[in-house]
């Protein structure tokens, strides 16, 4: 060893002590965890929370941040407040309708929102008959709206303040509920133009209140209610559905003022009750149902008449000369059946007159009066057997007809004009050629 130079053992030591140095920082970073990496030291600005840093290494996944703190519930909307609690009682069910309409093109149920029931587009207030200091919702109006609801119960039944109801024009279907009985004030009930089918709506029967009843163009089936010509209405239409019965003989007892139940299948005679019985009737509509037999003398009782319109029937006879006592007509239309015989003087002398349709008949003779019509353009007798006038039948087809042997009853009748006329008479009656007709 002596003779062994410092110089040359100096770089020996080192690379020992290099060497040992590095084994044991081997060692060490293999049991130890690896310090944490800090920019910038606490409070120096960067990001100082536990998630920052590279998480230890263990097996475990660390837990999951905590959720935020939940947001807390919007508090139900205060209670609404009504100018009176009667507008609160009907808020449910308008909302509850509002909820099944399906369609709603003109965006009327927009404005259905709130306590201001009486500013909802189609809902009208008004103060109830039984107190004058209280507000009701009084009617409602929907015509034109274009709305479509699978029915209307739960509704209408549910608005005991309501005295008209007009829904025409809609797409409202289902059936009407008995319960609409129980609307004490309701007077006018207006669904025409809608979905609605099956059985007439009974639970009108039971509405003494009511007295306008528009139920045309639904589809209504079966028959109507004796009952319902009873009732003390002043307008009744039923026409345009699917009804299918005898004429009532009781048609005519009330006093009611428009009578339509056009567009029907009625059949059998008019009775010669009606006539008298609704001679303040201002419209009569009748057509294009299946109505037969003759006219009763007794039309000529309908003195305030203004339209009598049985077109597209099956009656037969001739026109009686009573026609001529309706002053106050206007339309007359007796076309597209099988009447004969004269077209009376007497009705083309009626004052009023704009219109008289007696084509698709068999009429075989005009009088002077009625040829002056005829040019003006106010009756029209197209499509009969009246020698002379263009657009008749064919002598054939006229002759087919009067083969066949037509009786009405009562034949007298037919020229008795029952009212005083200066320039027309008619020969006297006895009670027997009048008699059976109603008193």
């Amino acid at each position: 060893m002596g003779g062994i130079s410092i110089k040359f053992l100096i770089p020996i030591f080192s690379f020992i002590l290099v060497s040992l140095f590095i084994n044991v920082l081997g060692e060490t970073g293999t049991n130890r965890e690896a310090p944490h990496l800090i920019i910038g030291g606490v409070g120096g600005g960067g990001c100082n929370n536990q998630y920052c840093s590279t998480p230890p290494l263990t097996s475990q996944r660390p837990p999951h941040p905590p959720p935020p703190p939940a947001v807390p519930p919007v508090p139900p909307p205060k209670n609404l407040v009504f100018v009176d609690q009667r507008l609160a009682v009907v808020y449910p069910a308008i909302q509850k309708f509002k909820s099944i309409i399906t369609s709603d093109p003109l965006g009327i149920t927009k404005s259905w929102l709130g306590s201001d029931i009486c500013n909802y587009k189609g809902f009208y207030c008004d103060t109830p008959p039984d107190n004058k200091t209280a507000i009701a919702l009084a009617s409602v109006d929907f015509n034109g709206f274009h709305l479509t609801a699978p029915t209307l119960d739960g509704f209408l039944d549910q608005l005991p303040d309501i005295a008209l109801f007009h829904a025409n024009s809609n797409n409202f279907s289902g059936t009407i509920s008995p319960k609409i009985s129980n609307l004490p004030y309701l007077y006018e009930l207006d669904i025409s133009n809608n979905q609605f089918s099956g059985s007439f709506p009974t639970a009108i029967l039971g509405m003494n209140s009511l007295s306008f009843l528009d139920i045309r163009f639904n589809f209504f089936t079966g028959s109507v209610p004796p009952q319902l010509f009873m009732k003390d209405l002043d307008v009744l239409f039923i026409n345009n559905n699917n009804f299918m019965q005898k004429l009532p003989d009781n048609i005519g007892s009330s006093h009611i003022l428009y009578l339509t139940l056009a567009n029907n299948k009625f059949f059998g005679p008019i009775p010669r009750s009606f006539p008298k019985s609704l001679s303040t009737v201002s419209e009569v509509l009748f057509l294009n149902n299946m109505l037969s037999g003759c006219l009763p003398y007794e039309i000529g009782f309908l003195k305030q008449a203004a339209v009598f319109d049985v077109g597209n029937n099956q009656l037969t006879g001739p026109i009686p000369f009573s026609l001529g006592c309706l002053e106050n007509v206007e339309v007359v239309n007796f076309a597209g059946n099988f009447l004969f015989g004269v077209v009376p003087d007497v009705v083309c002398a009626l004052g009023n007159l704009v219109n008289l349709s007696l084509s698709d008949n068999y009429f075989i003779q005009v009088g002077p009066l009625c040829r002056k019509l005829i040019l003006s353009g106010v009756l029209d007798v197209g499509k009969n057997c009246i020698p002379g006038l263009p657009l008749q039948r064919s002598v054939a087809e006229c002759v087919a007809f009067f083969a066949q042997p037509i009786n009405c009853p009562f034949m007298p009748t037919y020229t008795f004009i029952p009212c005083l006329l200066p320039h027309f008479s008619s020969p006297p009656l006895g009670l027997s050629e009048l008699a059976p007709s109603p008193s």
